[in-house]
């Protein structure tokens, strides 16, 4: 071949190389999920040949292509797609789940197990679903999200309230119902803060708790916060700032109003008295005091995120800050958080971790959820309670300019924007954990990991009463109080994970030994009479009046060796097999150690010959568990006899001393949950529609319980011994539902909804006996609002029977008023025919747990908007308007709806007795309503910029949102609102509580926010 002909033949392979070269490009793109989240590793090949890549951590793409391509997008677990290249220079790709193929990795105790293969009742929410909404951790964001798991504050809209869980009911009676906690495999840690989280799963039935054995009769709630991948640097912005506002408030009587209502209760009481009526003095004020103690409130949360790594290591560090003002003066919260995970791949066999979290909140509270005695003023009240009570006619301020304190009705308390304002409540709270792991591969199938962690977390709380507080602390010149309580936990666990094919089975063993050893110390100090208020409760050496300080410090141990089974045959045929024995240390010494086991079968119908080609049923599989879980209930020491410290006189002086405080119970045992489970999985229409319906029955026996037959004579201070005495069922029904109803490229529209029912029956007590206690505050009087009885539900309210107003003459058969009873006072049902209303005309007038709870959310997206929009809803469950039985009292202001509506000679048409009537704060069914409610809990309206817009400023994604929260509430429930939360008057955390539900007084009301939320991914 001639130099010519060669020079030829390079011309035109260049100029087909530049066709080439003009004709192709670079093609960049997002892969998605139907919530908008990011996939990574989704294969990404050009159709027929060999070309291809794979998604980042972010889920983005760049590839070589050419128009007229073909470009396939597969990963497993979701529909593979193909899109026609028609020379776009961005793609945004939304894939659709296949749960056909879906092998989503679902975790659980110790291990991992395929969503497909799980025997147990287990739930998981998406990590988008926690992100909805701006909440201070977690725990707030799983409301309504997962069947038979019940969230609500434990102070309504308080900045900074904790939350309470609760999943399948009450499980005790005395002691918590709280679920375990287990975060990056720490076990009773803290919930970490929503954007930190890849995954939450919620244990509920034995087989997938009883690994955790004593802690797992209330459930157990799994999170795994994210980590890094080998790949670039990703910094990502997450910036949300709310406004905030009152949901609700009472409509109550203006100064013009009240003076005429009290000059009404002046009159009525005469006509009982047979005295002359006293006339009211009105005041010079008209005062809203719930306009002055109320405010527009805010929340800002920001968070900035670093993630990458190599093949050999990679990390995720995170820090947060949030600020919430309440939306009461003077209350507001604020903590910084980090969290930062690092995993290190050291050889091939080897791989080491470490997570660290930390956090730092302020609390400055009010006082909110009156006891009746917590000395915030005289009778006790709190600043929500104070507005309802104080007199409308008062001024804010005296001619002095000091705070009014002269309530002309009822007791003599400072008035509630004094309270508010003046009164110093600030709780600092420091958490700190750091957990490490090490992970072994001994052999190929065989595995070794080691964790050692420890938490510490420090609670500090001070208040202050200043002088200028003249009914509750001006007298003594100012109370300060100091408490501190600090717990810190040590947790080392060790396990070995064997893995192997037999034949068409898959087997794998766990085998392992956990210890953890927590130690709690408190103290408190307190004192009166300070030179000036200046100084807070941070001079409590200047007191001139000390009271009793107090410290205290207790440790328990739990040595625990735990194992499990796990066998599938021919992907058909499930087994799961688990063993806990707990050792712990606060039990009595016949009773150290239990044991706890579990085991579930699973069969896979749908993968069976008949099935397995239908079109119709993509998935179903059968689920049946039986298991014993424990509740470690009882506090350190508490089997032991004791001894109480008493001053006593001698030679006269006064000397310590001691007494005897209780008797020893050597045979003190756990609390035991008998649990079965019944599940079904069911998958439609290559699982467009997939269902879960789960039915479960909890026996929990031996619950302790303190039993007072000690006679008097044997001295001991406590009569009640501590007795495994007792039995409580919980049974119920949970459906979960989810449907794909529309997915295409542009546009998808999915539906998640979940029911729960449940059922819960005391079965037995001590004796069979009823068991009473009263959640009113203390200046009501009373003794008795609630029952424990054999057969009922948890918690029955317990007054008397409301029959309507008297119209004078003969009283209504099986009616009676109380003593001195004339026209217009309340009827009350004659139980035991007495004729006379007494103790033994009380019963159970209303049932606090609802019939059922649901959540209920449509997701929608078109190209780069999504709409959430998500319902959440309670049925059936009695509320008791303690907060009405205050207001009708006479003894304060009151409701417009009661002025205008109760009986007078020329009113007789109604059911609201006179006012002034002659029932003293009656606890009776005439205040038990109806709690059932439908909320609008969160609308979310989002928006992705273009991938071309975010490229050309140098970034990866930029979303904008914004959401509403409780924008509207469906209830016929006459208070602040249905979800309710007071803790009674003995002033019991409702967080722990199991018997205080469904009473309404002084809490903090709930909140409505509108947020504006920016992503912002680098």
């Amino acid at each position: 071949m001639n130099l010519k002909t060669k020079l030829i033949l390079a011309g035109i392979l260049i100029f087909n190389m530049s066709l080439f070269a003009q004709d192709g490009y670079v093609l960049s793109g997002t892969v998605l999920n139907e919530s908008k989240v990011p996939i990574p590793g989704v294969n990404v090949i050009v159709a027929n040949t060999s070309r291809g890549s794979a998604t980042d951590f972010d889920g983005n793409f760049q590839l070589e292509v050419s128009k007229g391509d073909k470009l396939n997008f597969s990963f497993v677990g979701y529909v593979t797609q193909t899109v026609s290249i028609n020379g776009q220079k961005t793609l945004s790709i939304v894939m659709a789940e296949d749960a056909s193929k879906l092998d989503e990795v679902v975790v659980v105790g110790y291990g991992a197990r395929k969503k497909s293969d799980i025997t147990g009742a287990v739930s998981s929410v998406k990590a988008d679903e926690l992100t909805a909404f701006p909440v201070l951790d977690a725990a707030q964001a799983l409301q309504g999200r997962a069947a038979g798991v019940v969230v609500q504050s434990n102070n309504g809209g308080e900045p900074g309230a904790p939350i309470s869980i609760k999943i399948r009911g009450n499980t005790s009676i005395s002691a918590n119902s709280s679920p375990l906690i287990v975060v990056d495999g720490f076990v009773g840690a803290s919930m970490p803060q929503p954007n930190d989280i890849k995954s939450l799963e919620v244990l509920k039935d034995a087989s997938a708790t009883a690994i955790y054995g004593s802690r797992g009769s209330n459930g157990v709630v799994l999170v795994t916060t994210k980590k890094g991948r080998s790949g670039k640097l990703t910094v990502e912005l997450n910036s949300t700032y709310a406004v905030q506002n009152i949901a609700n408030q009472l409509d109550l009587l203006n100064a013009d109003e009240f003076a005429d209502y009290q000059q009404q209760v002046n009159n009525n009481t005469a006509i009982t008295t047979g005295q002359a009526p006293a006339t009211y003095s009105q005041g010079t004020g008209d005062t809203d005091w719930q306009d002055l103690i109320y405010r527009s409130g805010s929340t800002a949360n920001h968070q900035l995120a670093f993630s990458g790594g190599t093949d050999k290591i990679n990390f995720y560090a995170s820090g947060n800050y949030f600020k919430q003002e309440g939306i009461i003066v003077n209350s507001d919260f604020e903590r910084a958080t980090f969290l930062s995970n690092i995993d290190a791949q050291v050889t091939d066999k080897l791989k080491f971790g470490m997570n660290l979290f930390g956090s730092r909140g302020i609390k400055n509270g009010v006082a909110t959820q009156s006891t009746g005695s917590n000395g915030v003023g005289a009778g006790g009240d709190d600043v929500i309670s104070l507005a309802m009570r104080y007199a409308p006619d008062q001024p804010l301020r005296n001619a002095d300019l000091s705070y009014n304190s002269g309530n002309t009705v009822g007791d003599l308390v400072d008035n509630p924007y004094a309270v508010a304002t003046e009164r110093v409540d600030e709780t600092t709270s420091d958490n700190f954990r750091a957990n490490f792991y090490g992970n072994y591969d001994i052999l190929e199938n065989l595995t070794f990991k080691t964790t050692f962690g420890l938490s510490s977390e420090s609670e500090t709380q001070g208040t202050y009463n200043p002088s200028t507080l003249a009914v509750t602390a001006g007298a003594e010149g100012g109370r300060a109080s100091v408490t501190n309580a600090k717990r810190t936990n040590i947790l080392s666990e060790n396990y070995l994970t064997y893995t192997k094919e037999i034949g068409k089975g898959d087997l794998t063993l766990l085998a392992g030994v956990s210890y953890q050893k927590t130690k709690t110390e408190a103290f408190s100090a307190a004192g009166t009479g300070f030179i000036s208020d200046a100084f807070s409760f941070y001079a409590l050496d200047k007191a001139t009046g000390l009271l009793q300080p107090d410290s205290s410090l207790s440790e328990t141990e739990i040595q625990s060796q735990f194992g499990r089974v796990n066998y599938d045959y021919d992907d058909k045929y499930l087994l799961t097999a688990t063993v806990r024995r707990d050792g712990a240390s606060n039990f009595a010494a016949n009773q150290k150690y239990a044991i706890f086991p579990s085991g579930a079968l699973g069969w896979k119908i749908s993968n069976e010959d008949f099935l397995k080609d239908s079109e119709t049923i993509s998935n179903l599989k059968l689920r049946v568990s039986y298991g014993v879980t424990g509740n470690p209930s009882i506090s350190p020491y508490q089997s032991l006899a004791r001894f109480a410290s008493i001053y006593a006189a001698s030679n006269g002086q006064t000397v310590n001393a001691i007494t005897p405080e209780q008797p020893a119970n050597p045979d003190l045992k756990w609390e035991s949950s008998y649990q079965t489970n019944i599940g079904v999985d069911l998958g439609l229409f290559n699982s467009k529609v997939t269902l879960s319906l789960d039915y479960y029955n909890i026996d929990t026996k031996d619950l302790i319980l303190g039993n007072n037959g000690i006679p008097e004579y044997f001295g001991f201070a406590n009569d009640e011994i501590l007795t495994n005495l007792g039995e409580i069922n919980n049974k119920g029904f949970e459906i979960s539902l989810n449907t794909r109803n529309i997915t295409n490229d542009n546009f998808s529209w999915t539906t998640d909804f979940n029911l729960s029912v449940n059922k819960n029956e005391v079965v037995a007590l001590i004796n069979d006996a009823d068991l009473f206690g009263d959640a009113t505050p203390s200046y009501f009087s009373h003794d008795r609002s609630y029952v424990l009885r054999v057969g009922e539900s948890v918690g029955q309210f317990w007054g008397y029977e409301y029959a309507g107003v008297y119209q004078g003459g003969a009283v209504p058969e099986g009616t009676q008023t109380q003593p001195g009873g004339v026209a217009g006072d309340p009827l009350f049902r004659d139980i035991d025919n007495s004729g006379d209303i007494t103790e033994d005309d009380r019963t159970t007038i209303g049932d606090p747990n609802a019939d059922y709870t649901f959540g209920f959310t449509n997701s929608f997206s078109y190209k780069d908007f999504d709409l959430n929009i998500f319902f959440q809803g309670s049925q059936g469950g009695d509320i008791f308007n303690l907060t009405n039985v205050q207001l009708n009292n006479g003894d304060a202001n009151t409701t417009r709806d009661y002025y205008n509506n109760a009986w007078t000679p020329t009113n007789t048409n109604t059911n609201e007795p006179r006012v002034g009537n002659n029932s003293n704060r009656e606890i009776s069914s005439r205040f038990v309503e109806d709690g059932s409610f439908i909320r609008l809990k969160n609308i979310a309206l989002g928006y992705n910029l273009p991938g071309d817009i975010t490229e050309r400023l140098g970034l990866e994604r930029v979303r904008f949102s914004v959401s509403a929260q409780n924008l509207l509430t469906f209830t016929n429930y006459s208070g602040l609102d249905p979800e309710v939360s007071y803790f009674g008057g003995s002033g019991v955390d409702n967080v722990k509580s199991n018997t205080v539900q469904g009473f309404d007084f002084g809490n903090y009301p709930t909140v409505r926010s509108v947020n504006f939320s920016l992503n912002v991914k680098f």
